[in-house]
């Protein structure tokens, strides 16, 4: 039997790629195949946030998240009372996905760091987790998560490619730690002693697809099945088996956002 695990991070909106020619359906088939038996599908705009909400309502083993991505600059802005009212549908387990991205946002970011604010309060406010983006912005996206309490209501930083410090830091607020397919790249070897040392019952895996294909399918669009490489590949690092990795890091998600159980 296939191990059963969760891909904790994905974009199934916008898997509208080659070789599915537009079919998320095939797709979807696809990591059911190969052991995916839930994913959570993860809004970036308000603009598409009804073609992600409609995606989870159609299909049993996927959530979705509401929040506006730190790096969208021309759409609707996010107001608490707007996010609060997408995030009581039946279906969306998290607020996000936000934070702080320094790489493609220059000059005065005040505003973006207001935006993850009130993301962060409005968590608060609907008593549900965080997913936590952060690029070359890891000290005040740490210190924001501090002031604002973000750890009563815990969150994922997904896709992580911090160093160790980063990693303690957000483990100390309570955040888990999510892993994409960053970790089997040739050049990070940084990221795996990462993935070594965060503690087994924060760890999740994520493939952020349609971006980010994991080793061996590098060069290709992502996808939710490749889900189960990184968990393998994870495994391995860790010296534990495939399927125990897969447990670990399904329960993880499961406690984190129990409306999947």
């Amino acid at each position: 039997m296939k191990p059963f695990v969760i891909d904790s991070h994905c974009h199934l909106d916008r898997l509208q790629l080659t070789p599915w020619e537009g079919d998320l359906s095939r797709a979807l088939a696809a990591a059911r195949d190969a052991g995916v038996g839930a994913m959570l599908n993860v809004n970036i705009n308000l603009e598409h946030e009804a073609d992600v909400r409609r995606i989870a309502e159609a299909h049993d083993d996927i959530w979705f998240s509401v929040g506006v991505h730190p790096s969208e600059q021309d759409g609707e802005e996010p107001t608490m009372e707007r996010l609060l009212a997408l995030a009581a549908h039946r279906k969306c387990i998290a607020i996000g996905e936000t934070g702080l991205d320094y790489h493609w946002c220059k000059g005065d970011t005040e505003w973006q760091r207001e935006r993850f604010r009130v993301h962060i309060r409005a968590a608060h406010a609907c008593r549900k987790p965080l997913i936590i983006h952060t690029r070359e912005a890891r000290e005040d996206t740490l210190r924001i998560l501090r002031e604002e309490d973000a750890g009563a209501v815990g969150g994922i930083m997904h896709c992580f490619t911090e160093d160790i410090a980063t990693a303690e830091a957000a483990l100390d607020i309570g955040m888990h730690i999510s892993f994409s397919g960053i970790v089997t790249f040739r050049n990070a070897d940084e990221l795996r002693e990462v993935a070594r040392r965060v503690p087994l019952d924060r760890l999740l895996v994520e493939t952020d697809s349609p971006y980010l294909a994991p080793v061996p399918h590098r060069g290709k669009p992502n996808e939710p099945r490749y889900v189960t490489d990184v968990c393998a590949f994870m495994a391995q690092l860790r010296g534990i088996s495939t399927e125990e990795m897969a447990r670990i890091t399904t329960e993880n998600f499961r406690r984190l956002f129990p409306a999947t159980a």
